[in-house]
């Protein structure tokens, strides 16, 4: 199982237990920050550092 399924996995379990144990709002802002925490964390990145990710990234494809 790849990387992103288990994000998508964990994504899917914390939205689905929230429904269940929190009110509406809260249940909003846990999707809004599971989605977005990531999308945040790499635009706070230098243009180095997203460059050094995205090389990180093309070698681990060749294994």
């Amino acid at each position: 199982m790849s990387p992103i399924q288990k994000y998508a996995i964990g994504a899917g379990a914390a939205v689905v237990l929230s429904w269940i144990f929190l009110p509406g709002l809260v249940t909003l802002l846990v999707i809004l920050g599971v989605i977005a925490a990531p999308v945040i964390g790499y635009m706070m990145l230098d243009p180095s550092q997203r460059e050094r990710l995205k090389r990180s990234r093309r070698r681990g494809l060749g294994r």
